[in-house]
């Protein structure tokens, strides 16, 4: 039996309602992390959950398919596969995803990938499982075993992933804003890594911002921003967050 949360209308006390337009759903899902059994449970259950809605659904990935889980290639299957028939996906890119195309241009950022979890995504690929190397000519070796290991669907899906969505008044993306900077100014830097300059901030955004990429142990609905990453690779729960009208609920496995 999964976790959900029932839905609570809130009250207002921030300039900004949570809103989507009528006869829309927006399911968000946290950071993946090379889970895949997790993902499929997930999705399962957003299937049970959109049973006997007429609307239009989104499902927002927000990042961090691969790296750490030991399913990463599976992963990158399963979404581009078409999951979720009949509700449109987007796809975001996570700071991990980046790392990756980064490394197939630069190897000399390698040891940092490797270290934040880019050698399960190695051995995913059949790639390399050994220890972090520590000579450029290995990482150079690496990177192209790992382009020659990537299926062009996979590459180009990590590629083509966007880097924020907006819907209603929400705006999705995988690691947050810079608190003050219009959404539409917001850097890819920001968007992908930013932390605590976010995290800290109680400042009211133009919109609600839903981001995963901060680990905490429960999603957070805060009236500025909702986090969503809850460190699925290590604690089992993938969460999602069900975004209709004012309200919104977790689903989680």
């Amino acid at each position: 039996m999964h976790r959900c949360i029932d839905t609570v209308t809130r009250r207002r006390r921030d300039p900004v309602d949570p809103w989507l337009p009528e006869g829309t759903r927006v399911y968000a899902i946290g950071d993946i992390h090379g889970r895949a059994d997790l993902l499929s449970t997930l999705c399962n259950r957003i299937v049970e959950d959109a049973n006997g809605f007429d609307g239009q659904s989104t499902v927002v990935f927000l990042g961090d398919y691969i790296d750490r889980g030991p399913d990463s290639r599976a992963v990158i299957e399963f979404l581009i596969d078409d999951p979720l028939p009949g509700m449109r996906p987007v796809f975001l890119r996570g700071n991990h995803e980046q790392s990756l195309l980064d490394f197939l241009v630069d190897p000399g950022i390698g040891e940092t990938w490797l270290t934040y979890g880019g050698v399960a995504t190695l051995a995913s690929y059949d790639v390399y499982s050994g220890p972090i190397p520590s000579r450029t000519r290995e990482f150079v070796e690496l990177g192209r075993m790992l382009f020659d290991a990537l299926p062009e669907t996979h590459l180009a899906f990590m590629r083509n992933c966007a880097l924020s969505h907006s819907e209603g008044h929400y705006f999705f993306c995988h690691a947050g804003i810079r608190p003050g900077t219009e959404l539409e100014k917001q850097s890819a830097w920001d968007l992908l890594r930013v932390r605590e300059t976010f995290t800290d901030s109680t400042r009211i955004h133009e919109k609600i911002i839903v981001h995963g990429h901060t680990v905490t142990d429960v999603a957070e609905l805060l009236p500025n921003r909702i986090g969503i990453d809850t460190g699925a690779y290590d604690s089992g729960i993938l969460t999602c967050v069900a975004l209709e009208g004012d309200s919104q609920r977790l689903i989680q496995t």
